[in-house]
């Protein structure tokens, strides 16, 4: 892996957490995930699957995870079953761990190659009653694709019917929602890359370039710094196409005037980083974008000291929406008619911002968390909100990453990205 290595510390600790919370004699189970074929013989990169990776630090395909914290045998209690690595392979694909390597990565003493796993899983089956299986229970889950978990959990239920079943997502639902500071530490390096790239582009952005050249000028950032890329498909995205949300084509050429709508965050390690900035392509923004652009800025500051522990995830968007209506009335896109008159389940304010405050964030950009219970302490969570203005021809959106704290307002992780209009502005005619 191109990143500096993680202390095996960290998922030491993650399964120790994990196996707390699983019932007597019972297993659990978490596969890599595949390689997923585009056509002839290529193949897309591998991206492993986040939950092995947060028990074992292990970053290879064909590889299984197992607990067993009531075995017999007390090497069984852990176990990695591995693709067997040789000569030929190391040519090929590159060395894949050894069980050396695999120790020094995850803490696992004990590892057997993948070929021996039906046997061994055969023998701690009859020693359990119970096995957990790894499911995506995501609240923005859409897999129309089979997974190797899937098919695993489809396999296991046929061949083992008496086993009780359970679930392992809503026990890591809970574990990965809150972070340990390692897990902190190396979304914080995430969120520098990030930085880096942000102020590549404001010495790069002027009228006339292209969109999909600045995604370019970040890419070349991001990779310069140990990143394998964007932690989810990049916004780049000029003038009115700010207005689509999830635009992603960038295309357009940038003209001045404008304004730039960037969506963009490294990924370090696997873990995310999510930011957005918004900046005039001829490095002033007139009086109206500014406006607004304060506006923004203004209710992302207010609903960021809402985020502590014990605030309730429906409350919170609730009183940013009054936040934002407020902003809204300030800026004449909304008169006292409109809010008297509103639909309680579609606001007023809905009109210029369609989407969510915030959201979890660490392995997965929308990260596993469980939206009723109250947050807290070293939870980390987007902060994102944004107006949008198609008869004005622009939109603005502001984000941060931030670190929930047992006391006090929440730990900007994104604190050093330029974000103030102001210095936006100085920066890109400096």
């Amino acid at each position: 892996m191109r990143y500096e290595p993680i202390s095996k510390d960290l998922f030491i600790h993650n399964r120790k957490n994990f196996m707390a919370q699983m019932k007597p004699k019972s297993v659990a189970v978490f596969n890599s995930n595949d390689i997923y074929p585009i056509g002839a013989d290529s193949t897309l990169a591998f991206q492993q699957d986040r939950n092995i990776y947060y028990l074992s630090g292990v970053d290879q395909e064909e590889s299984i995870l197992l607990l067993f914290p009531d075995a017999p045998k007390a090497k069984h209690r852990e176990i990695l079953f591995l693709k067997e690595t040789n000569a030929h392979i190391a040519v090929w694909e590159g060395e894949k761990l050894t069980e050396e390597k695999a120790f020094e990565t995850s803490g696992i003493k004990t590892v057997y190659w993948l070929k021996d796993f039906q046997k061994i899983f055969q023998e701690i089956m009859t020693q359990s009653e119970m096995i957990y299986i790894n499911t995506n229970e995501h609240y923005r889950a859409n897999t129309e694709t089979e997974t190797r978990e899937e098919r695993f959990n489809n396999w296991v239920k046929k061949n083992y019917p008496a086993h009780q079943v359970a679930k392992s997502n809503p026990i890591l639902q809970r574990l990965r929602s809150v972070k340990h500071q390692l897990e902190i530490d190396v979304m914080q390096k995430a969120c520098n890359i990030t930085e880096k790239a942000f102020r590549r582009v404001l010495e790069f952005t002027k009228p006339g370039v292209n969109e999909f050249e600045i995604e370019a000028e970040v890419m070349h950032e991001f990779l310069l710094n140990r990143s394998k890329g964007f932690a989810y498909t990049p916004i780049i995205a000029s003038g009115k196409n700010a207005c689509v949300l999830h635009y992603i084509e960038n295309k357009d050429v940038c003209k001045e005037g404008e304004l730039i709508l960037f969506d963009f965050g490294a990924e370090y390690a696997n873990y995310a980083s999510d930011m957005s900035r918004t900046i005039p392509v001829s490095g002033k923004y007139t009086k109206r974008q500014k406006e607004v652009y304060n506006k923004v800025n203004q209710v992302k500051n207010d609903a960021t000291k809402m985020l502590v522990p014990g605030t309730d995830w429906e409350q919170y968007h609730v009183e940013v929406g009054k936040l934002m209506t407020s902003a809204l009335l300030d800026l004449g896109l909304l008169d006292k008619a409109d809010v008297q008159n509103e639909n309680p389940d579609w606001p007023a304010y809905k009109k210029y911002f369609m989407h969510g405050t915030s959201h979890h964030i660490g392995l997965d950009t929308h990260d596993y968390g469980l939206l009723y219970e109250p947050m807290q302490a070293n939870q980390i969570f987007t902060v994102e909100p944004g107006i949008y203005i198609p008869e004005e021809g622009f939109g603005i959106r502001l984000e941060d990453d931030v670190v929930i704290q047992e006391k006090g307002e929440p730990f900007n992780l994104m604190r050093n990205i330029p974000i103030e209009a102001d210095e936006i502005e100085e920066i890109m005619n400096a």
